[in-house]
């Protein structure tokens, strides 16, 4: 997917419009393929497919393979289009977003610009793409305090982000949020229409593409080739419950077009939970690919899914407990099959 160019600091008009056309072409289902409507969660605790009923069992066993024996409490939420797949391990479970919030916040200035007839002004590009691309806290807290809580609260019902919590102040890193909203986050870019432009959903994708490589890790771990990889991803090292380590992922493409959520904390390192995700995207692309008809020598490996980490925080809150949080939420281990509700 090439990138949408910009003119002035600002996302040209006439541009995306053909780039936005493409991308509802990208989204629409094939002529004569048979259309597929995404549950609002998949059955807790296990992958559920519209048509390929094998590839959902395949799913859920792969991911408790991935995930036996790993410490840490993970949630995860799936859906792949092109066979009405999904999956969700803990959807309801809360976690502090840490940096994986701004791409509600980045939705939210979108959304912003949309209702007021406009493209991205100089000054929200030059903060949003540092946002996304370098994962830059100053340009996040200058969105979030020029958007409002009301604007964001607004944006949150627009969205159905019903379970996710803003952060109290400025504290943006500590917005409580679920895989189940997180992935909703990632259908605003991608097949809900009814919140951003299709121009606004192309840019959102664009500047997801565009992520420094040193943050690309997580859900594109195994991704093919052939697909475009859109990601975002947050760790923040507290005094409870450890590394938080999440990741977003959106992999477009011919005939391509899935997406999933990964939330954990209870981490022992940055590392540790950079390994447990990338475990289990490794077999959710394989398996994806695989139900494509794509090799699995198309993924791409250059490493194992256990790697270092500079084991420094994103910086998205503070390390100690703010006095407007909730207590935390006693530490589990992560069982595959029974966690729907984030309740032992």
């Amino acid at each position: 997917m090439a990138h949408l160019p910009t003119t002035g600091g600002r996302l040209a008009k006439a541009v995306p419009a053909a780039a936005a056309a493409a991308l509802l072409t990208l989204f629409a289902a094939p002529a004569g393929a048979q259309t597929t409507v995404r549950p609002t969660a998949a059955t807790p605790g296990g992958c559920t497919s519209a048509t390929d009923p094998a590839l959902a069992d395949r799913l859920a066993g792969d991911i408790a393979a991935a995930l036996s024996g790993r410490q840490g409490t993970l949630a995860l939420t799936l859906w792949d289009a092109g066979t009405g797949t999904s999956c969700a391990y803990r959807p309801s479970a809360h976690f502090d977003s840490a940096s994986v919030v701004k791409a509600t916040i980045m939705g939210a200035v979108l959304r912003r610009a949309d209702e007021e007839g406009r493209p991205v002004t100089a000054w929200e590009e030059d903060n949003l793409r540092p946002m996304i691309t370098k994962s830059d806290n100053a340009a996040a807290t200058a969105l979030w305090l020029d958007l409002g809580r009301p604007r964001l609260e607004a944006f949150l019902r627009l969205a159905g982000l019903t379970d996710t919590v803003l952060g109290a102040d400025d504290h943006w890193g500590l917005t409580q949020v679920t895989a189940a909203d997180e992935l909703k986050v990632l259908d605003l870019y991608t097949d809900n229409p009814s919140v951003l432009s299709p121009e606004s959903r192309a840019y959102g994708l664009d500047l997801m593409s565009q992520v420094v490589p040193e943050q690309r890790w997580g859900a594109p771990y195994g991704a093919p080739a052939g697909v475009t990889v859109h990601v975002k991803n947050g760790w923040l090292q507290r005094a409870t419950h450890g590394w938080r380590v999440h990741s977003l992922g959106i992999f477009t493409g011919p005939g391509r077009n899935y997406r999933m959520a990964f939330l954990t904390h209870d981490n022992p390192t940055e590392a540790y939970g950079i390994s447990t995700i990338q475990r289990v995207a490794q077999v959710v692309h394989r398996e994806l690919d695989a139900a494509a008809g794509i090799p699995a020598a198309a993924q791409q490996l250059p490493v194992g899914p256990d790697i270092g980490a500079p084991e420094i925080s994103d910086g998205s809150a503070p390390y100690e407990r703010t006095g407007a949080e909730p207590a935390p939420a006693p530490a589990g281990p992560f069982r595959p099959g029974r966690h729907g509700t984030g309740t032992e």
